[in-house]
């Protein structure tokens, strides 16, 4: 089985380098026709320049793809609105949208400002918000659409010192939740990718060793797969150093506790309450 996205068109957020590069890569690759979006900053989101994008663009081309470059922060409205009239102004329409911008500052909590907060939260879970609201009216008119959104396993487990950006990755899960039922008459259809990868975000978090096994390669197939007309809905993907599985929430079975109900009944049954064994996710 072959895919390939011959006739799509497709918005990949901080594509400039790292993983966002290799999505793109991959799926002009394949036929599709790419924007490469980024905003060019340092890792905590300061400063900016056209050169990452543009050099992504010039890959592209030179492997004979088709792609346009975008300097737009995810973060800023206008500048999302302009990433989208320049997309539809060049292709006419879009298909796909990977929310792979980000940006960090990690402090542990009690020395965290809230300005270091709301920062990662704007770009990680508000640009995919903003991003995602632009594009939501075009692929409700098209009948299509597949939107891949970046979580973490800071996130969906948590991470000393990435209170701000667990949150915010943690919230584009709930984000894709509900948007995974609405876009179902339309075919839209919404994932999420938490991926460990050797990238600037990464590299002096995971010991050297380790980052060489993890090139971001590893993680686009993943991606791509997600981008495809055969694409699930509602599904967080985790992968590694070519690895995968699938995370999910799951409820262990329900402890009546009839009209005992108490506090004092509620520690009684801890045990069985929180017993994972039969979990299973909602609905199954």
């Amino acid at each position: 089985m072959s895919i390939d996205f011959k006739g799509k068109v497709a918005i990949v957020t901080g594509s400039g380098g790292g993983l966002g590069r290799t999505h793109a890569l991959e799926l002009a690759k394949r036929g599709c026709k790419v924007v490469v979006n980024d905003l060019g900053g340092s890792m905590d989101g300061s400063g900016g320049s056209s050169q990452a994008a543009q050099s992504v663009v010039a890959e592209i081309k030179a492997a004979g793809g088709d792609a346009i470059a975008n300097g737009s922060s995810v973060s800023d409205k206008k500048g999302v609105e302009n990433l989208v009239k320049e997309t539809m102004a060049a292709y006419g329409r879009i298909d796909i949208l990977i929310n792979n911008a980000g940006i960090l500052r990690d402090k542990s909590f009690k020395k965290m400002t809230l300005e270091d907060f709301e920062l990662v939260v704007n770009v990680h879970l508000m640009g995919s918000v903003y991003c995602t609201a632009a594009v939501w009216p075009i692929m409700n008119e098209q009948n299509y659409g597949r939107i891949v959104m970046t979580t973490s396993p800071s996130g969906l487990y948590g991470n000393f010192g990435q209170a701000n950006y667990g949150a915010a990755k943690l919230g584009v899960v709930g984000f894709m939740n509900t948007l995974k039922i609405e876009g179902q008459k339309t075919n839209i259809r919404i994932n999420a990718i938490a991926p460990v990868a050797a990238t600037r975000m990464t590299e002096n978090l995971i010991p050297g060793a380790m980052l060489e096994k993890l090139g971001p390669e590893l993680v686009t197939p993943g991606v791509v797969y997600l981008c495809s007309e055969d694409a699930p809905s509602g599904t967080i993907l985790q992968a590694q150093g070519g690895q995968f599985s699938v995370a999910t929430i799951v409820e262990s079975p329900w402890v009546n506790l009839g009209d005992k109900v108490s506090v004092e009944a509620v520690a009684e049954n801890w045990a069985k309450i929180t017993d994972l064994t039969a979990a299973k996710p909602r609905g199954r």
